[in-house]
This record gives C-alpha cells, sequence and structure tokens, in this order.
C-alpha cells in the first residue's frame, strides 16, 4: 500500500513537438522525504516538477500520488502544492491574505481565514508581521511567506523549483537549514528542484541527477557523491576526478590500468572487464594528496599546477597532466600553507586504490 506523498513515475515522457523533454522516467520518491532533483540547464528537471503539479500534460506515461492516478487531474486536485521561483506574492495584500488567499478561493469563511493563516505564520516564525506587506520584507521572510501561503492547504507533496536561486549566499544557507527543518516537522513529501549540487547533497534524503531528459542515477547524496555511476555524474556532482587507462591485468578481484603517459592505478574490480578494455573511474579530490616524489609505484599522476584557489577550510589546487580531464585536489588548509605551491610547480598527487569507484569502460554518457 502507498504511503502518503509516495509519488509513482511510469514511463513520463513529455514532448515540445520534436524535442523530447523527459524522456520515459520511471521513479518512485517515497512518501515524506525530502527528494531533490538536479542537472543542468534544459535536463527536464522542471518540466519533471511542473508534471507532477499538473502544470504540464504528459505525452505519455503515469503519475501516480499516494497510490491514487492524478495524470489527468487538475492541479488544485492532486494535493501537491507548488512554490513558484518568484514567490509570486500579491503586493497589494499584508502577510495574513496572501497566506490565506488560496482559502479564500475555496470559500473557507473570514474569522477561519485569520486563524489558519496566522497559524501557519506561526510556524515559519512570522506571524508578528502579520499586518505587513511584502515590500516590507527581506527576501528570506518573502520566501517564507510563500512557503507558508503553498502549505495552508495542507498538501501531501509540496513542490518547490529553485526556491533558493533568488537568495544572497548568507540567506541561501539560513533557508536551507529552514527548509529542511520546516520538512522534519510536516513529514509531508518535498521535492526540490535545484541546479547547485551543495544544495542538493545538504538537503535531500534522495537526489536525482538529470541529464537530457533522463534520469541517469536516483539514490541517496552520499552514494551519489562516493558512487556515481557515470563520468558524467562524478563530473556534474563535482568533488570527483575522472580517470582513464587501459586494463594490463585482471582477476575478478582487483584492476590493473596503465594510462597513456605510462601511469599506473589499481583498485577494486567492481564490474566485468577484460584486459585491454580502457575504463574510467573517479577518485575524491579530498582523498589525493600531494607530495614531492612518489613514495608508491601506483596510484599516482604528475602535473603542473595551473591554479589555486583558497576555499577557506581548504585549498583547491588545479592540475595540468596527460589526463583529458582537470585534474583537481582539494587540499587541507593548514598543509598548504605549510608548503605553499605557485602557479607552474611540477608536483606528483598520490593516492590509495581504496579510494578509487571504478567506472565500466562502456558507463558512456551524454555528459562525456
Amino acid at each position: 500500500m502507498s504511503k502518503p506523498g509516495e509519488i509513482l513515475l511510469e514511463k513520463v515522457t513529455k514532448k515540445f513537438g520534436s524535442f523530447t523533454a523527459v524522456d520515459s522516467v520511471d521513479q518512485v520518491i517515497e512518501g515524506g522525504s525530502y527528494c531533490c532533483m538536479i542537472g543542468p540547464s534544459g535536463c527536464g528537471k522542471s518540466t519533471l516538477l511542473r508534471m507532477i503539479a499538473g502544470h504540464e500534460t504528459l505525452s505519455s506515461g503515469r503519475i501516480k500520488i499516494g497510490g491514487t492516478d492524478v495524470t489527468t487531474m487538475r492541479t488544485g486536485e492532486r494535493g501537491t502544492a507548488l512554490m513558484f521561483q518568484d514567490y509570486a506574492l500579491f503586493p497589494h495584500l499584508n502577510l495574513t491574505n496572501n497566506v490565506g488567499f488560496s482559502l479564500k478561493i475555496h470559500g473557507v469563511n473570514k474569522a477561519e481565514r485569520k486563524e489558519r493563516s496566522l497559524e501557519m505564520l506561526e510556524r515559519v516564525q512570522l506571524a508578528q508581521f502579520a499586518d505587513r506587506m511584502p515590500s516590507e520584507l527581506s527576501g528570506g521572510q518573502r520566501q517564507r511567506v510563500a512557503l507558508a501561503r503553498a502549505l495552508i492547504m495542507d498538501p501531501q507533496v509540496l513542490l518547490l523549483d529553485e526556491p533558493l536561486s533568488a537568495l544572497d549566499e548568507f540567506l541561501r544557507l539560513k533557508m536551507r537549514v529552514e527548509l529542511k527543518r520546516l520538512q522534519d516537522d510536516l513529514g509531508i513529501t518535498f521535492i526540490h528542484v535545484t541546479h547547485t549540487q551543495p544544495e542538493a547533497i545538504a538537503l535531500a534524503d534522495k537526489v536525482i541527477v538529470m541529464d537530457h531528459g533522463i534520469i541517469e542515477q536516483a539514490a541517496h547524496p552520499r552514494v551519489i557523491y562516493d558512487e556515481p555511476h557515470s563520468p558524467y555524474i562524478a563530473r556534474f556532482m563535482g568533488g570527483q576526478n575522472v580517470l582513464s587507462g587501459k586494463v594490463l591485468q585482471s582477476d575478478g578481484q582487483e584492476i590493473l590500468a596503465e594510462s597513456p603517459d605510462g601511469s599506473k592505478f589499481d583498485f577494486a574490480a567492481k564490474g566485468p572487464v577484460t584486459e585491454g578494455d580502457t575504463v574510467r573511474f573517479s577518485v575524491r579530490r579530498d582523498k589525493i594528496h600531494v607530495v614531492s616524489a612518489a613514495r608508491q609505484d601506483k596510484n599516482t599522476l604528475k602535473g603542473e599546477v595551473a591554479n589555486v584557489e583558497y576555499q577557506g577550510t581548504f585549498v583547491k589546487v588545479g592540475l595540468n597532466t596527460q589526463q583529458d580531464d582537470e585534474f583537481i585536489i582539494y587540499m587541507d588548509d593548514r598543509a598548504y600553507f605549510e608548503n605553499p605551491l605557485n602557479v607552474g610547480d611540477e608536483v606528483v598527487s598520490e593516492w590509495q586504490a581504496e579510494d578509487v569507484c571504478h567506472l565500466l569502460g562502456d558507463n558512456n554518457s551524454s555528459g562525456d
């Protein structure tokens, strides 16, 4: 039996003429979870969100919410609420009337509207501003008003289309905490579209990574970050370097591969490969160390320092290597400033075999 707020997507497809925006998507989003959909512009994430909300019709497929087929239902009958990116508050109404507007449309009397609106403003910690106009609020406060208005009809699912994109960095981080607190408090399903990787990882119980209208991977954020399925996901989510090499040996347990410049890599086999195959694999940037000379004969890579960026808790060092992809190291800030690097320095980087995520050689994606 489906939980309240569970979303089932079955072969969901949306075409605009000859262009396929969402291509036969199958996915279950658990009821009561916080799900973030992420991907580059034009990947189909906002279109998919709008189809769940009922603002876009499906070309084919089916959507169920809480076990009920809502594919052809009107927007107001689905048990969903959509919070728009620009918040869309009424400038001529105070906060109480903004929040209670949906209740007015549904014929709720004035006294009950006010009571329920004030309760919802209390929940988002804005009851003391109930008589203010939207123009008298900060960006973060306006967002909370929009949240209160979306939640006042007790939806099973709250849909958020890049809700933090209009905020500055300080407010964005603060509102991330508020969104997660609110979702935990309400216990309903949140589906949050974002293009910001740290935002998705910080908030979600499940991250759905999309590209060209399909789901590339859907999993807990730690799995997405540590075990990307493809080079595209490793690159897009950040935090990983993608390398490649030709298999020299494979016994089913361990792989030894060699890159064109003669560097050798060994790591655990996580899929069937044979000698001669070209494989790609990723290594977390924070697991890589810069050394003056190689201390091991495998899992090392020479490079020239191309750029250095101080990030506060770490230093981002970019290397030019013989690999096709840019190679980046996240160095501990203390270790870096004890032995600072300059652009043009020749360095050796190394890592341990257990820090490699192996990607099959034929696991190519449109992100390559």
